[in-house]
């Protein structure tokens, strides 16, 4: 019914930046909050940043003053702008999205996952 789908990651050098999108479509009616979380190997899921519809944000303490998430809700989209990257953020990024389906339905959906490494 909903499909996320992410873009934009790659090999980038410590230091570096990474600018990932994801868009949702389907048969939505409205998303409410979304947000990017992070798989590395070996490690649980962890939440990077989130951000409401109408545009409040968190983010995990590590990324703070690095990362910026943001959203076009007339686009159902979500980014996240990642600057000074490091090593040990290499990971599989996920976008997440609490969505109102036509039927007035609530669900959660995910992406399939992006993978951002950090590496010289």
């Amino acid at each position: 019914q909903v499909q996320l789908v992410e873009s934009g990651g790659g090999l980038v050098q410590p230091g570096g930046s990474l600018r990932l999108s994801c868009a949702a479509s389907g048969s939505i009616l409205r998303i409410d909050d979304m947000a990017w979380y992070r798989q590395a190997p070996g490690k649980q899921r962890e939440l990077v940043a989130h951000i409401t519809r109408g545009g409040g944000t968190n983010y995990a303490d590590s990324v703070k003053g690095r990362f910026t998430i943001s959203r076009d809700n007339a686009k159902n989209t979500v980014s996240l702008q990642q600057n000074s990257l490091k090593p040990e953020e290499t990971a599989v990024y996920y976008c997440n999205a609490d969505v109102i389906l036509l039927d007035y339905s609530r669900r959660r959906y995910w992406g399939q996952g992006t993978q951002v490494t950090v590496s010289s």
